[in-house]
């Protein structure tokens, strides 16, 4: 099993709205190399849903991969903000999972607090600069971040 990190507005879709769903689309990805990520994931995978672009950026709770990766349907709706007018039926460069609620934690562990930990030193989400919505998480930082709860 492999483990990742997913980014998402909370007022798009959020830790708790998942857990009210059970399971949801996740997509809107519009980077390639998050992208690429998307299409490496595997049913079975977890990953840390983290709340982005919000008073409290952090991570909110775990997630499952419940259905690898397919074509991205939000490319080819003309009305949906992650519309791309260069997609089709034929050739969809975007892909979209489907994920489901695993866990949702008391409280976020903070993008500041999670900076503090030495341990995640070398984890991309906290490096300068870091901007992808989806990355993956080596167990030993999976584990340390578990050991924050």
């Amino acid at each position: 099993m492999a483990y990742w990190l997913m980014k998402s507005e909370p007022d798009e879709l959020s830790i708790r709205d998942l857990e009210k769903l059970g399971e949801a689309r996740w997509d809107g990805v519009r980077n390639y190399q998050a992208r690429n990520f998307l299409r490496a994931m595997a049913v079975g995978d977890e990953f840390f849903f983290y709340h982005s672009s919000c008073p409290e950026p952090g991570i909110a709770g775990i997630g499952k991969i419940v259905e690898a990766a397919y074509p991205d349907p939000t490319a080819l709706e003309p009305d949906s903000h992650y519309f791309d007018a260069k997609a089709s039926a034929e050739k969809n460069p975007w892909s979209a999972i489907t994920v489901g609620h695993v866990n949702t934690f008391p409280k976020v562990l903070g993008l500041g607090y999670l900076k503090q930990q030495t341990a995640l030193a070398e984890m991309p989400l906290v490096q300068k600069g870091s901007r992808l919505s989806v990355m993956a998480v080596t167990p030993e930082q999976w584990a340390a971040i578990l050991q924050l709860l």
